[in-house]
């Protein structure tokens, strides 16, 4: 069994690898790893990859990848588990992507109900300057 820490482009994230995985497999899992946590817009990344290879060749799927980061505040773990060493790179990123655009845009206000009009909103009518009535002050 041989292990493998390589840090990729992006600082704080760690791609590790379990078994037998050949160093164009790592290659490519950087490449992909590196395109998602270094996106512009996302908070800061840091974290681990692991790659591992089962030694068992009878198994149907002996690829296997666990990444667990933080971005930000929050918490992101992905797995996947694939035939091929590209397939399961393919996997990883594709699911990487989703939770960290979910994790990324999680803390922002866009999914908030708009402040309504009785409250302050933006549809509030305010007294012209030129107007001397206020908006107590009816017409007679």
């Amino acid at each position: 069994m041989t292990s493998n820490d390589t840090q990729t482009t992006a600082p704080g994230v760690l791609l590790r690898s379990a078994g037998e995985v050949d160093e164009e497999t790592l290659a490519y899992a950087r490449t992909k790893v590196d395109a998602i946590v270094s996106r512009p817009g996302l908070p800061a990344v840091t974290g681990e990859v692991r790659i591992t290879k089962a030694a068992a060749h009878h198994a149907d799927r002996p690829w296997s990848a666990t990444a667990t980061l933080h971005v930000g505040r929050r918490d992101v773990v992905v797995h996947a588990k694939e035939a091929t060493g590209h397939e399961l790179v393919d996997q990883l990123q594709d699911r990487l992507r989703r939770q960290t655009d979910e994790a990324a845009h999680s803390g922002h206000n866009s999914h908030r109900a708009a402040t309504p009009p009785w409250r302050g909103g933006p549809d509030t009518p305010h007294p012209s300057k030129s107007d001397d009535r206020t908006a107590d002050n009816h017409p007679e």
